[in-house]
């Protein structure tokens, strides 16, 4: 019957009821299959907790009822609907992750489909945007209230529905690893998944799944543990972190981490915190609280630095931050405990300074303090201040002492950090402790000096040692760090008497001879980081340097290393005498000319044989500063001493332009010459300048061209014209004649006319000749005219009489010429007054010769 019944046709219908039971049946089948669309409802229920409709398959159809497209939801079990709800034009759906779509059907009414597959929620978006005519990339189809990103996250968390972990059972532990990595996609989501682990005893849970994995020795299992375990970790959640990192899970959360599928075997890490991992109290640690948080720290630190897999597969820069914070407050902590324990402290530095305490027992208790220091560079400024005060107090220093000098390469190396450590963080400390020291203690035992032994004394091939010391000395010395100028000239004053004799005693040692004595690779080493910090104190410092530079000949010493076979050290020597003319100063200026010390750098180039290397970039770089700012002594030492051994160089201008140079500076020397040999009247003769004169003049020099035309005539003008100022003192029979004088004069004095005039017997004002004369006067450089004062300008009519009185049988001029040679030397005896006056910082309005109020002195000089 109901076979028949099957076959039966449905009058009312006209199909037959098989049809329908095959329809039924195939859409059933395809909802079993197709995962795309397979979902889960939720209901935001009255106390804002979403409740679980149930799961099935999603559909956007057009609804005959509803008027509109909607969206479907049939249960998976039987086929029920479980939702029906047309999509509005105007609400807002929300995409809120890759596989979730929220919105509200009324004011109370919130419904979300989780989908399983991202497609599938892609293929239901597009079609609710299609609907709403939107663009299905947005994440929101209507615009809404702006809110601030917190504010937003923490409602979307609220409305996002919880995320289901499958149940703890080793047959879904691949189910479970799939959930926890899709559960880092996305913020919201990785927020959700730590509240299941963390509310849900997931973690405990896992871990006795762990167990059972390694007695049963299901390998497979263990590979799923350990990815679940690594995505557990990129949560990077501190609630997490402290679940298994307690004292009872740790091991168990390490052993998840031994069995990387990628490697053949699994690592033995338990094993060597367990057995390789030794413990040693330097001294007894009572707080129970202390000793656990240190052993957790450690553990944790070696999670981080080794267990885990390297940074570089983790997607996001940040990504374990929040397990780098828990190791940070850790060490935060226990630095705090460590120092509210003052009676801990006080042990500890009474037994480093104890001299009966035994090197290995010492040993320990520098390395714990060098522990406890770096946890220290965890504090805050203000507790790192309260730290590094404690330390003084009780004495590190003095401890230092006596770690720094041991042998033990351990202990020197961590009373090396400890001491980079406090001079960096307080370099003023070690001074004031250092000054303190100076008259109470042999040189040889204080602090500074003990680092400077230390530093020339390290064995070490790579010196990695003496590179640290050599910069604790540097900031030591670099007095941009020292707080006030007696500190800095103390301080200073300290060094140069007690310890720089320390530091060059080994380079004064290798460099006795004509060549070092001494070219082993670590010798060579040391001697470069001595001129390193040499050449920081030529920077830095004055006249301490200079002085022992001098005492000691440090340069010639130095340029002894220019015949080193190590380039490196050639380079350091050349680099510390380009330090020395950088600095611009005579003084050492005038040390490489009295000893020849451009020698051994010119035979190192003549040595490099024009090798295309650094060496030979160096000098010319050296030579080519030498040229930029034009230091005249060097440029003449080099030219007149080393010019021919250059000139032939020409794929370099430096060395031609350096004579260029340096005849340009002849030129100017013979002009001046010409001039100075001139005059013998008027060299004592001195004007003081005001400065906006000078600038004046200076100016008016680099605007004008260079013309030396302006020279004198002849000798023979001077000669007479000096006879008009000083008077006849032979007779008309005898020649006259001058002597010659190294003073520099104004060119306006030399100027002659063409041809011989008859003088005008009317003398001007002074100051109107002067003024005349200087608007006709060639203008000389304003450093020269600093070097040489300013003479006493002559008026026009001294001209005029110079070239009145040339005859051809040089004849004394006659007694209308001598009226004028007369009025002309009252004048010139006025104005060298007058200039003599201003000179010695006196007012214009100067007293009388005669008067009473006259000063003896001025009388004296006027006389």
């Amino acid at each position: 019957v109901a076979g028949i019944n099957a076959y039966t046709t449905d009058i009312l219908s006209g199909r037959p009821k098989i049809a329908k039971v095959k329809k039924r049946k195939r859409k059933i089948a395809t909802m079993t299959t197709d995962t795309r669309k397979r979902v889960k409802l939720y209901a935001l229920n009255a106390d804002r907790q979403w409740d679980d409709r149930g799961t099935g398959h999603v559909s956007s159809q057009y609804v005959e009822r509803l008027k509109g497209m909607s969206l479907l939801v049939r249960a998976e079990a039987d086929g029920s609907l479980l939702l029906e709800s047309k999509i509005q034009p105007d609400t807002a759906y929300q995409k809120q992750q890759d596989t979730l779509i929220v919105w509200s059907e009324g004011d109370n009414f919130d419904l979300a489909l989780s989908f399983q597959e991202k497609a599938g929620c892609d293929e239901i978006w597009e079609k609710i945007c299609q609907v709403q005519g939107k663009d299905p990339s947005v994440e929101i189809t209507q615009d809404i209230v702006e809110e601030s990103e917190d504010e937003r996250f923490e409602e979307m968390s609220d409305s996002a529905p919880p995320v289901e972990l499958p149940p703890c059972e080793l047959s879904r532990l691949e189910d479970i690893s799939e959930a926890i990595v899709s559960g880092l996609a996305t913020p919201l989501r990785k927020e959700k998944l730590s509240m299941a682990l963390e509310s849900e005893n997931y973690i405990e849970k896992l871990l006795n799944l762990f167990h059972m994995c390694e007695d049963l020795e299901n390998v497979e299992g263990l590979h799923h543990l350990f990815e679940i375990f690594k995505n557990i970790f990129l949560l990077n959640k501190n609630a997490l972190f402290e679940i298994m990192f307690a004292e009872d899970t740790i091991f168990d959360v390490v052993g998840c981490l031994e069995y990387d599928p990628s490697l053949s075997e699994p690592r033995k890490h338990r094993q060597y915190l367990r057995q390789m991992a030794k413990f040693r109290e330097a001294l007894p640690i009572k707080n129970q609280n202390l000793l656990a948080k240190i052993h957790q720290t450690y553990r944790v630190q070696y999670i981080q630095d080794i267990v885990l897999p390297t940074p570089s597969v983790f997607v996001e820069d940040n990504m374990l931050n929040t397990l780098s914070s828990f190791i940070y407050f850790n060490k935060v902590e226990i630095v705090t405990l460590i120092q509210e324990d003052e009676k801990f402290l006080v042990e500890l530095f009474g037994m480093l300074t104890d001299p009966k305490t035994l090197a290995v027992k010492r040993r320990d208790l520098i390395l714990f303090l060098k522990e406890f220091n770096n946890f220290a560079q965890n504090l805050q400024p203000q507790g790192k201040d309260t730290f590094y005060k404690t330390l003084t107090t009780l004495g590190v220093l003095p401890a230092l002492e006596i770690t720094l000098a041991m042998t033990d390469q351990k202990t020197k190396a961590a009373s090396i950090d400890i001491l980079t450590s406090i001079v960096e963080y307080s370099s003023s400390t070690v001074r004031d402790y250092t000054l303190q020291q100076d008259n109470t203690q042999d040189p040889k035992n204080m602090l500074v000096n003990i680092a400077l032994v230390q530093m020339l004394s390290d064995s070490e091939p790579e010196l990695g040692g003496a590179v640290q010391l050599m910069g604790v000395i540097r900031i030591l010395l670099d007095p941009e760090n020292m707080l006030a100028s007696v500190n800095k000239s103390d301080f200073l004053n300290f060094f140069y008497k007690h310890s720089i004799k320390i530091l060059v005693g080994p380079l004064l040692a290798n460099t006795a001879g004509d060549k070092p004595a001494k070219e082993d690779y670590h010798t060579a080493q040391m001697l470069g980081l001595i001129l390193e910090l040499l050449s920081f104190c030529v920077e830095h410092h004055t006249y301490h340097i200079k002085n022992f530079i001098m005492q000691k000949d440090l340069l010639e010493r130095i340029l002894v290393l220019m015949k080193s076979t190590h380039t490196f050290l050639v380079l350091g020597a050349l680099r510390f005498v380009r330090k020395a003319i950088a600095m611009k100063d005579e003084f050492y200026n005038r040390q490489i000319v009295k000893f020849n010390l451009f020698a051994p750098i010119v035979d190192a180039f003549i040595r490099n044989n024009n090798r295309y290397n650094l060496l030979e970039s160096a000098i010319l770089e050296f030579f080519e500063f030498i040229k930029l700012e034009d230091i005249k002594t060097l440029c003449t030492y080099f030219v007149e001493k080393f010019g021919k051994v250059f000139e032939d160089i020409e794929y370099v201008q430096t060395f031609k332009s350096l004579k260029t140079k340096y005849d340009q500076h002849q030129e100017r020397f013979k002009d001046r010459d010409k001039i100075m040999d001139s005059i013998p009247m008027i060299r004592n003769i001195r004007h003081r300048r005001d400065q906006r004169q000078l600038e004046e003049e200076e100016e008016i020099w680099f605007n004008e061209d260079d013309d030396f035309s302006d020279v004198p005539a002849s000798k023979a003008d001077l000669d007479t014209s000096l006879e008009v100022v000083n008077g006849p003192k032979m007779n008309s029979s005898t020649p006259v004649s001058t002597a010659t004088t190294t003073t520099t004069v104004i060119p306006t004095l030399l100027q002659t006319s063409a041809s011989p005039t008859i003088p005008s017997t009317q003398t001007q004002n002074p100051t109107q000749q002067q003024s005349g004369i200087l608007q006709q006067t060639h203008p000389t450089h304003p450093l020269q005219s600093q070097q040489s004062p300013p003479q006493t300008a002559v008026s026009s009519n001294l001209n005029n009489v110079n070239n009145n009185s040339k005859g051809s049988s040089g004849q004394v001029l006659g007694e209308a010429n001598k009226t004028i040679a007369e009025d002309t030397k009252s004048i010139v005896s006025g104005t060298i007054k007058k200039g003599l006056v201003d000179y010695e910082g006196d007012s214009d309005d100067e007293d009388d010769e005669e008067s009473s109020n006259t000063p003896q002195q001025k009388k004296a000089r006027l006389a």
